[in-house]
């Protein structure tokens, strides 16, 4: 009846379709949000969703913390300061002050003046010949194949406009990694990705030519990582493309792995060579170690190695078990490592013990995503935080936890050229170096607040804890410390040190006698 007659009514479909149409075309046209160019007005039921924010918000305040993860409110700060959005919470804190856990900084009541909030640091010690000023806050370890190359060009823009750091991950350098120049810190797993022969093994002429060029910046050798600490991984052949291959030195087409332990060495002993020959083919450069904390005693016949040799790395990046990953067992996640705290704070107490710690830097990587994080750990006894995740939402990451299926939304964790062809280089690296400014803006306004001028004022002293309804303590008086030579001149009272110190062997990883006894003791 409408088609014959012409009514009026027959254009309200035709409006609505048409608006839709145009809606489209402009989602598809537009830069700034990868997920309307992937998904073009079906994005807008998100959006509306995410749009009733004071009920998500009342949620978080009231609801159970285990029914909510955190992450979204993290992930709401890092994208307000990414894009440029000015930082407002109406109506004050929504912080439980009297629950247990709960941290905060104490101001003083001269606070000080920051002029520049380009926090820098210097890595090198007695041994390196080409010493490395890093900003306090850079990239963790995200590789190319777990990244897409969009991804990667967009956060090592933003490095290089921010002047931080960007972790290769142990996925090698790629082509996307060269390409706009940003500082590198290339990480080098068992796999020897860049720098490998044939058969897997660790080639020392293929190191150098990819170590001497001047855009690598410093080395570390990965022992472990926080989301999946003793365990190795594995790239499926179908997901070893091209590009992938030529980055890792691997033959396409075929499964791609990544062993559990090295193989270009043995024992603490054995690190410390293999970390010396590394510096000397580099020309130098600072090379250091990074490792998710597990037995205690490995640990400490590390350390005892260092002063065994005279070889000392240039840092140590310290990974927590609360890293996350797309490639881990449910187990490796929620029940492997330990905590990126625990872990730190037991290599600082150590390095101190042996009068080492003016000489080794200490990085520290987990879930740092605000100034306060990166305050917490940096007065815990770290000289810089890594994050991985905070970079990712700064790229436009929304959680989808599809990482492992090549179908991310946002075009960030895949491979497939169509989906990650709408993350847009030059708006999310300006995203990714805004991120970065902000994040150590927030922690001046903190240090000035408290009274400081620079990061390396912070100890655990300014960091406070709610430990119960009715108590509260400085991290300085709920943990202990150990005093600088204390291990030299005999055990400290630190219970793990009590334990597992004295036994420990700089020459090989071995389980403790006690512990040792105590097994066969079980099995009579």
């Amino acid at each position: 009846m409408l088609w014959r007659g012409g009514g009026a009514g027959w254009y309200w479909p035709l409006g609505i379709l048409g608006a839709l149409t145009l809606s489209g075309i402009v989602d598809l046209l537009q830069r700034r949000s990868t997920l309307r160019r992937n998904y073009p007005v079906a994005s807008y039921v998100r959006f509306l969703v995410e749009s009733f924010r004071p009920e998500i918000r009342q949620y978080l305040i009231e609801g159970d913390d285990d029914e909510v993860p955190f992450s979204r409110v993290q992930r709401s700060i890092v994208y307000q300061r990414a894009k440029g959005v000015l930082e407002t919470r109406p109506f004050g804190s929504q912080n439980a002050f009297y629950k247990p856990g709960y941290e905060w900084m104490n101001h003083s009541l001269e606070p000080a003046e920051i002029t520049s909030h380009d926090f820098r640091v210097d890595i090198g010690g007695p041994q390196c010949a080409q010493p490395y000023s890093a900003s306090v806050f850079n990239i963790s370890a995200m590789s190319f194949g777990a990244l897409s190359a969009n991804a990667i060009l967009a956060l090592n823009e933003g490095a290089r406009r921010g002047g931080f750091y960007h972790d290769t991950g142990e996925g090698s350098i790629s082509r996307w990694h060269r390409k706009n120049g940003g500082d590198l810190v290339w990480e080098i797993g068992s796999g020897y990705f860049g720098c490998r022969d044939a058969q897997g093994r660790f080639d020392l002429e293929r190191f150098r030519a990819n170590a001497i060029d001047p855009q690598v910046k410093m080395i570390e050798i990965k022992l472990s990582q926080g989301a999946k600490p003793g365990q190795g991984g594995i790239l499926p052949a179908p997901k070893v493309s091209a590009e992938i291959a030529e980055a890792r030195g691997v033959p396409m087409g075929e499964d791609c792995l990544s062993p559990a332990r090295h193989s270009a060495f043995e024992g603490p002993t054995g690190l410390l060579e293999f970390l010396q020959t590394l510096r000397e083919a580099s020309g130098g450069k600072p090379v250091g170690f990074k490792l998710a904390i597990g037995h205690p005693w490995e640990w400490f016949e590390i350390a005892k190695a260092m002063r065994a040799t005279g070889i000392l790395p240039d840092f140590i990046v310290v990974d927590g078990g609360e890293g996350g990953t797309g490639a881990a067992p449910l187990e490796f996640i929620d029940h492997v490592g330990v905590p990126m705290r625990e872990g730190l704070m037991l290599v600082h107490n150590t390095l101190v013990g042996l009068d080492l710690r003016d000489r080794i830097r200490i990085g520290a990587a987990g879930k740092i995503t605000t100034g306060f994080d990166l305050a917490c750990v940096l007065a815990l006894g770290a000289d810089w935080g890594n994050a991985a995740r905070g970079f990712m939402f700064a790229l436009g990451c929304i959680q989808a936890l599809k990482c492992h299926t090549g179908q991310c939304p946002t075009g960030i964790t895949t491979q497939d050229p169509k989906r990650q062809r709408a993350l847009d280089v030059p708006d999310k690296s300006e995203r990714v170096a805004r991120f970065h400014k902000a994040t150590l803006r927030a922690l001046g306004d903190l240090l000035a607040a408290a009274g400081l001028t620079h990061p390396d004022q912070l100890g655990p002293e300014h960091i406070m804890r709610r430990v119960s309804g009715s108590e509260v303590r400085s991290l300085a008086a709920l943990h202990a410390w150990l005093k600088p030579g204390e291990l030299l001149s005999g055990t400290p009272g630190h219970a793990v040190f009590q334990r597992f110190w004295t036994e420990a062997t700089p020459d090989r990883f071995a389980v403790p006698e006690e512990l040792l006894a105590r097994r066969a003791s079980r099995a009579i």
